[in-house]
């Protein structure tokens, strides 16, 4: 339609104007086209959207024309671009000379092609053939697949429905790739056919007469031309349309299946019920990999999707025994569960606390970590001066080490560990004015078998029917001291790994246990008419640390990691 005559009386436009770079109606072109003035020598053309510059200029220089064409950088150049030294030493002809090179090699390159139509047309109908092929192919392999699957059921259903699942993707998508590649190749077969697509653009082509207008259109025709012969030449199938790799293979998960071997070591070791339960295990060597795990509890619970080689289960029932076993699953399913674990939960709450450092006599000798949850008691050089200045075989002194907490009411629960090596040391609880006092004033003892506490080491407060203000057990030399009313001397047994003390506020009674077993070793009494603190007590050398608690250590685990 004209572009200037005012609507609804649009006119179809006659004519087309390279210099206005519009299209008109008759009157519209005269119009604006007036006889005797400039304009009425615009070159007139057929009505069309798509003007080009009737002159090709550089885009760099303006109002410069393009009249050369370098061959190394395949571009054409006007004469200042010419000049540049980007261009030093490349081959640089007259635009019109490149305009009759690329026409020849142009009119050449597609007589051939259309010389070889039958050639084209046999390549097309093969690959529509490949098309067709590869449609019937793919269907049958799905069928086939589909059969493997239902005829398979001495195999793991599961194993059978993933594979045929992931076989079927894979089929479908190798169908849509290949289908893709083998049409792309029809396309471009079709287009070389006579008046079909690069046939019918390089014919029009040939029609140009502008030398710089050609030569900027042919270069790249003239490759697509070269490429289309070559292909013609080598003529191949872009895809195959069989799918004969595509079979359902379960034999690595059969393998799997065969050589599931989930039985589980329990680690004992680091086994532990504190303020929650830590279970740890480890995979039998040579074992499969798992992908993850489940964890099986009585007191009706259940872990699954555990990753790692541990689990943790909290909100407990105090003095209760729980069943633990665990089982591992991957591809192939789950494996058979581990041995059974039996594990004792502490018979009160967790008591949390830490060394207090303020209360250490001989900074010398007791050291407290820096987490300020073990103590070390080092004998030194002023303890072996004092034994020389006492002219004594044996002078020791007892140095006393208080929790930082004080209990006022309930039941609570705190375990801790000897080291075995340890001379002596003693491991109860105390009332805080009267550990006060102790600090105040500290015992030089010259012997081992003196201390101020409950009397069951020395038996010199049986006589007294008060309740004694301390209540310790002593351990040492990888041995643990507990009294026993048929033997005035007591009893020991072997060192427990873990000593555990369960404090009742409301009773005065303190009772100790093997914390790894939760067995009680021995009870006594304590005075709670005022707060009661954790004490420890070091003779010599010795060390001690505190449990803890398996939330925190997870926590310190998990912020290494």
């Amino acid at each position: 339609m004209c572009q200037f005559c005012k609507p609804p009386q649009a006119l179809e436009a006659t004519k087309g104007c390279t210099d206005c770079r519009a299209s008109f109606c008759n009157e519209c072109f005269k119009l604006y086209h007036p006889w005797g003035t400039p304009r009425a020598q615009h070159e007139h053309i057929q009505p069309t959207l798509n003007f080009r510059p009737k002159v090709l200029t550089c885009p760099e220089h303006d109002q410069e024309k393009l009249q050369f064409y370098c061959r190394s950088c395949q571009r054409l150049l006007c004469p200042l671009c010419k000049l540049r030294r980007i261009h030093a030493g490349h081959k640089i002809l007259p635009v019109t000379q490149a305009y009759q090179a690329l026409k020849e090699k142009i009119a050449k390159e597609m007589n051939y092609i259309l010389s070889n139509q039958e050639t084209v047309l046999a390549q097309i109908t093969q690959l529509e053939s490949a098309i067709t092929q590869t449609e019937v192919n793919n269907t049958a392999h799905r069928q086939d697949i589909a059969e493997q699957g239902v005829t398979a059921t001495h195999q793991p259903y599961i194993f059978v429905c993933e594979r045929h699942a992931s076989l079927t993707q894979a089929l479908e998508a190798a169908r849509q790739k290949r289908s893709e590649a083998l049409a792309a190749q029809v396309a471009e077969r079709r287009s070389l056919m006579e008046h079909a697509g690069l046939m019918a653009f390089t014919q029009e082509l040939l029609k140009e007469q502008d030398a710089p207008c050609f030569v900027q259109a042919a270069r790249q025709t003239h490759n697509r031309l070269n490429k289309s012969i070559e292909n013609l030449q080598c003529f191949a199938l872009a895809a195959d349309p069989s799918f004969r790799h595509f079979q359902l293979d379960v034999s690595k998960e059969l393998k799997l299946l065969t050589e599931l071997h989930f039985i589980h070591v329990i680690d004992t070791q680091r086994t532990l019920a504190y303020d929650q339960l830590f279970l740890c295990w480890r995979l039998p060597q040579d074992s499969v990999p798992a992908w993850h795990f489940s964890v099986e509890y009585r007191r009706r619970g259940r872990l699954d999707e555990v990753n790692g080689t541990s689990a943790v289960i909290d909100r407990l029932e105090m003095d209760s025994v729980y069943v633990l076993r665990v089982r591992g699953c991957n591809k192939a399913g789950y494996g058979e569960y581990s041995e059974e674990v039996y594990l004792h939960t502490p018979p009160a709450p967790v008591l949390n606390f830490y060394l207090d450092s303020r209360w250490g006599l001989h900074a010398d000798r007791l050291v407290v970590s820096k987490e300020q949850r073990c103590a070390r008691s080092v004998p030194g050089l002023s303890l072996l001066q004092a034994a020389d200045h006492a002219l004594t075989s044996c002078h020791l002194t007892s140095d006393l080490l208080v929790g930082d907490v004080a209990i006022t009411q309930g039941r609570h629960y705190w375990a801790c560990s000897v080291e075995p090596g340890s001379y002596l040391v003693k491991v109860g609880v105390g009332l805080e004015s009267k550990l006060q006092e102790w600090f105040h004033l500290p015992q030089d003892m010259a012997s081992p078998r003196y201390d101020p506490d409950s009397g069951h080491d020395s038996g010199a407060e049986d006589a007294l029917d008060s309740i004694p203000p301390f209540c310790f057990l002593t351990m040492g030399m990888g041995k643990i001291y507990l009294p026993h009313p048929s033997s005035p001397a007591g009893l020991t047994y072997p060192l427990p790994p873990r000593l555990g003390v369960c404090l009742d506020f409301e009773k005065g009674r303190v009772t100790f246990y093997d914390a790894h077993s939760l067995r009680p070793l021995w009870e006594g009494h304590v005075d709670c008419s005022g707060p009661v603190c954790p004490a420890f007590c070091f003779i010599g050398g010795g060390a001690l640390q505190l449990q803890e608690l398996v939330a925190n250590r997870n926590r310190y685990e998990h912020d290494v990691t």
